[in-house]
């Protein structure tokens, strides 16, 4: 049986790779300001979630 957080997070990605379906890459890159483009939000949920799910789950050294 599946871990619910792993099921979470296959959904978490679903959704998140819909949203950004047809995004393209010049629209990726513009910064509507006060918040940072989305490209930077991209990289910056990629590195989190290295980090808690080979870092912290399995006890990796950085």
């Amino acid at each position: 049986m599946t871990h619910p957080l792993v099921t979470q997070l296959r959904f978490a990605r679903s959704e998140f790779g819909r949203v950004l379906a047809g995004l393209s890459a010049e629209d990726a890159v513009k910064r509507l300001e006060p918040m940072n483009c989305i490209s930077w939000m991209v990289g910056h949920l990629a590195n989190q979630e290295q980090f808690y799910w080979l870092f912290l789950a399995q006890g990796k050294e950085n």
